[in-house]
């Protein structure tokens, strides 16, 4: 496969014998991780690279597995690209007799071709080198670049120039000004094509390079180790075969300036002000100011005011850094700088924070069994107090606040501060846990560690059975018996179910039955032999790759009754009054509106009908019924109810 556009699809077609069942097709790139910018579409057939880049090119493996076998095929991905500038020509000047080398550089696939044009007529193939510029090399310049996906240009104007020096626009500085014992630099740069040849003098002594004073190659004068009789006017003469030119300066000594109070070193613990002292004396004529540093850093105490405060305390040549609230991040190197427009001088020291320990790093976890692990770990920064404990934490997967952490078991008990491992206990097999360390000094608790990796503990056997077994007849020939199941925590391993047992109480054999769902809740029973309302023991238990757990208590149980099959006997009743009667009510010459009056109450054989019609006939009868349903009625009765 081969792409200069900007995306690129691969498909994987595995071998007709493992189409059916329909496989899983993985993706990797070979000796490389996938490229961020790819989608796997069509049930992962497809993959579809997006925004190729270079670096996307190498072989691509696509894996077909189902469970007829497994199939792989690879690709190997070309990226071809446009060209585009690295670097590249634009329009400049060049003094007359200097050299100069003038270059393009493209990037593409195939690599681009480069040649020039000059005037719009073809100069050269590559790189364009000059060795004494006339006036002849100037011109436009056009550079191109090309391979087979494009072309690009860049193009201007190459002017050889040539002029006697000129200090108009680029004067020696007026005045200058050097500290005693410091180091002053003068500028000498003049306009002049070709270059100009420079020197110097003070007053009319011309200088030349000696242990203080040096001429730099561009001109530039360096006076070292300054002094009073330093004092006075410079210039810079410049020269070349077109003219002359000079211009003057005059340097002036101020004092140098010097620390006069050095901070010194402290020591605070965390939360407590910390004060550094800093004072310079400097000229009187010069302004002074004090900067502070934490290491590199630079102190803004306008945006870093929270913490930091630079104190004059009246005094000009005093900068007292105040630092409020210290935290950890505030230890460090101080340093203290005095400085004017000529020099500036600084001092040092170091303040120390003390403070509780900084997190330890590194943790991992090692030699895993179902209740235990090695945890490993590496030592923290102590913030200048020794470390006295460990404090273990330990999160499972199934914690409902993601940063619900729980003190872990450990052995020993107590994690000394030289510790870095220690073996936590107590744990849940099965359980998928992670664990952070957390250090302590005397003055106080750190921050935790960062989470170690996630690791599964070992299988074991279950050793929490079902609870709450209960259940009972429900239909008839049935024996239905239900648990509350166990929580996933406690399956301590994969394949996890349930075995029911149960017999009748009379029997000594008990029947067993697997349920395989780990979050079943109930089984039923169905037999057309078993007896109605008979007594059942039940239990229940788990079981996992490992084994079986211990058995729940036993219960007992009651299978489900039969209707009942025989008719009450010698029904009778008699009317209270107009509208009272006792057991059934039925009128004779209305059947469409039978009424019915339930009585639970086993015990009883008799019942009040109430809301009767006065002076009417009632057809009575009266049947048992039970959780299964009715039995058949009795004989009819009649009863005529009094008159109003």
């Amino acid at each position: 496969v081969k792409k200069v556009k900007r995306h690129a699809d691969m498909t994987c077609s595995p071998l007709a014998v493992l189409r059916s069942p329909i496989p899983e097709i993985r993706w990797r790139k070979v000796d490389a991780e996938l490229p961020a910018n790819h989608e796997v579409s069509m049930e992962k057939a497809l993959l579809h690279l997006i925004n190729v880049q270079q670096e996307d090119e190498g072989t691509y493996e696509c894996e077909a597995i189902n469970s007829k076998g497994k199939d792989r095929h690879r690709a190997r991905l070309y990226v071809d690209a446009y060209p585009e500038w690295v670097e590249h020509f634009s329009s400049r000047e060049a003094d007359i007799g200097s050299n100069l080398t003038m270059s393009c550089l493209a990037s593409g696939k195939p690599k681009p071709h480069v040649r020039w044009l000059k005037n719009g007529v073809l100069h050269v193939k590559g790189e364009l080198k000059f060795t004494g510029l006339t006036f002849e090399h100037s011109g436009m310049y056009q550079c191109i670049a090309e391979n087979k996906h494009g072309v690009i240009y860049a193009s201007g104007e190459l002017r050889v120039i040539a002029c006697a020096p000129t200090f108009e626009h680029n004067p020696v500085k007026e005045r200058v000004l050097g500290a005693k014992n410091g180091r002053v630099l003068m500028e000498c740069r003049p306009k002049a094509a070709p270059r100009a040849r420079l020197s110097w003098s003070k007053g009319t002594e011309l200088l030349s390079n000696s242990s203080r004073i040096h001429i730099w190659d561009d001109g530039t004068l360096e006076i070292l180790n300054v002094t009073q009789m330093d004092e006075g006017k410079y210039t810079c003469f410049a020269e070349n075969d077109r003219g002359k030119a000079n211009s003057t300066g005059t340097l002036f000594v101020t004092e140098a300036t010097k620390i006069t109070l050095a901070p010194s070193n402290a020591d605070v613990q965390v939360g407590e002000s910390a004060r550094m002292q800093c004072a310079a004396s400097h000229d009187p004529n010069l302004d002074i100011t004090f900067i502070w540093a934490l290491g590199s850093h630079v102190i803004d105490f306008d945006k870093e005011s929270d913490h930091y405060e630079l104190v004059m305390e009246n005094r000009e040549s005093s900068g007292e850094l105040l630092i409020r609230n210290t935290l950890l991040r505030h230890a460090g190197r101080y340093t203290c700088t005095a400085q004017t427009i000529v020099d500036n001088v600084s001092a040092s020291a170091e303040l120390v924070v003390r403070g509780p320990p900084g997190p330890p790093g590194g943790v991992r976890v090692d030699e895993i069994t179902d209740k235990s692990v090695r945890l490993l770990w590496s030592r923290g920064t102590d913030n200048h107090s020794p470390i006295s404990k460990y404090t273990i934490q330990a999160r499972d997967s199934f914690s409902v606040d993601p940063e619900e952490w729980k003190n872990a078991n450990t052995l020993p008990a107590n994690v000394e501060g030289n510790a870095e491992t220690v073996t936590v206990v107590d744990l849940t097999p099965w359980m998928e846990y992670e664990f952070r360390v957390i250090a302590t000094n005397t003055l106080g608790t750190g921050e935790p560690s960062s989470p170690s990796p996630k690791i599964r503990m070992l299988e074991a056997v279950p050793v929490v059975a079902p609870s709450d077994i209960g259940g009972g007849g429900e239909s008839s020939r049935e024996l239905t018996i239900t648990w509350t199941p166990v929580k996933p925590q406690y399956y301590y391993g994969k394949n996890f179910g349930y075995i029911v047992a149960f017999k009748a109480h009379d029997d000594y054999q008990w029947r067993k039955v697997t349920v395989a769902d780990p979050e079943a809740q109930r089984y039923v029973h169905k037999d057309p032999s078993i007896p109605p309302n008979t007594e059942f023991h039940v239990k229940v238990k788990a079981f996992n790759n490992k084994g079986e757990g211990p058995y729940s208590l036993t219960a007992s149980l009651f299978s489900a009754q039969d209707a009942p099959s025989e008719a009450p006997s010698d029904v009778s009743g008699r009317a209270l009054s107009a509208t009272e009667a006792i057991v059934r009510y039925w009128r004779k010459h209305e059947e469409s509106q039978a009424g019915t009056k339930v009585v639970e109450n086993q015990g009883e054989n008799q019942t009040r009908l109430e809301n009767m019609l006065p002076d009417s006939r009632y057809f009575i009868e009266v049947r048992a019924f039970n959780k299964a349903g009715m039995g058949p009625p009795s004989v009819q009765y009649e009863i005529h109810t009094k008159k109003a």
